[in-house]
């Protein structure tokens, strides 16, 4: 049988060049290998820990499940869906949070270091009105990650380093349930992908690019106009060194290495071959080919997500329809649950 793949990706900002080479694209390798069935989902509830514009986040929502469609994503036995539309997720959140310890999540660091963002200190004195900014959600949202995992029995989870955390608070709430119950969840492994990268911010090569960096220049937009994407490449961080050469030991090299990251990503060329490449050649015409790239990579991408815009209806129907999809598998899990624990079954 195949095995299923899950992943979710939250709502709450615009996706960038550092989300499709560096998750996307395997996503959709990963449903065109014929190895595996794929439930991808916009996960809206978990967008909400903090306070979003309601007027915007519905319009992200949109814009993020039209690029995932754009990208060949869902149809046929693979989902694509709401989070919010399928009922069962934030129903078996409930239950698996009571049994999930106090401690387990306060040892999360993503917590941790979002709320040392807002606090003084851990849990020290501090102001009111950081005190508010701190939503119990924040501190909950790894059990219903837990809770989106296990209602698809989810054999593979693609993972990040900043989610090798959250995924083994998932096995050991499966792995606890299933102790008490029996065999109630299959417990989730990560996927650590083959092809990808780790995609650096363009004006600050340590930090991860990302949809939340204060910086524009930093980011690369999927739908980003092709001037705006050349303009953002050249203004990237290099060195003053002057060779094209990629170089892990030397953190002055931390731009281009990330330059050379992606341009090997999107032209499948190794690190060698594009040194030689541009063996003769300075950082003007490395960067132009860079811009260039990128804007081809995107091309494709960018015109099917115009052509879905004007279609809001097909949109509406495939999501739909992968939601009621999903909810038949959901409510098999859930009901299973609902039966063990004693609940009394409708």
């Amino acid at each position: 049988m195949k095995k299923t793949i899950l992943s979710g990706i939250q709502s709450s900002g615009h996706l960038t060049l550092g989300n499709y080479l560096g998750a996307l694209k395997n996503f959709k390798i990963l449903q065109d290998s014929g190895e595996y069935t794929c439930q991808y989902f916009i996960a809206d509830l978990h967008s909400i820990t903090v306070r979003q514009d309601p007027k915007e986040l519905r319009e992200r929502s949109l814009e993020i499940m039209t690029l995932y469609l754009a990208l060949g994503l869902g149809g046929g036995e693979h989902n694509i869906f709401f989070q919010s539309h399928v009922h069962e997720h934030a129903e078996l959140a409930w239950v698996l949070g009571c049994y999930t310890q106090f401690g387990e999540l306060e040892r999360m660091t993503q917590f941790k270091d979002k709320v040392r963002q807002g606090y003084k200190g851990y849990f020290d004195v501090y102001e009111k009105e950081h005190k508010a900014a701190v939503a119990v959600g924040l501190f909950t949202y790894p059990v219903l990650m837990a809770a989106d995992i296990l209602l698809y029995q989810a054999d593979l989870v693609p993972t990040g380093a900043d989610q090798k955390q959250h995924l083994e608070l998932t096995r050991n709430i499966a792995i606890r349930f299933n102790n008490i119950y029996g065999e109630t969840f299959k417990v989730p492994e990560p996927y650590i992908p083959e092809a990808g990268a780790r995609i650096m911010s363009l004006q600050d090569p340590t930090s991860k690019m990302s949809k939340s960096d204060p910086n524009p220049k930093g980011y690369i937009l999927l739908l980003d106009e092709p001037d705006v994407i050349m303009k953002k490449v050249k203004s990237a961080v290099t060195d003053s060194i002057g060779t094209v050469e990629y170089d892990e030991t030397n953190p002055d090299r931390a731009g281009m290495n990330n330059l050379i990251n992606i341009y090997s990503v999107i032209t499948s060329q190794n690190k060698n071959q594009i040194q030689n490449e541009f063996a003769n050649k300075g950082y003007r015409d490395f960067k132009t080919a860079v811009g260039e790239a990128i804007i081809e990579e995107l091309r494709p991408l960018q015109q099917k997500f115009k052509e879905l815009s004007k279609n809001p209806d097909i949109v509406r129907e495939i999501y739909t329809k992968s939601a009621h999809n999903a909810h038949e598998i959901a409510k098999v899990t859930l009901a299973d649950v609902y039966n063990k624990i004693g609940f009394v079954l409708k």
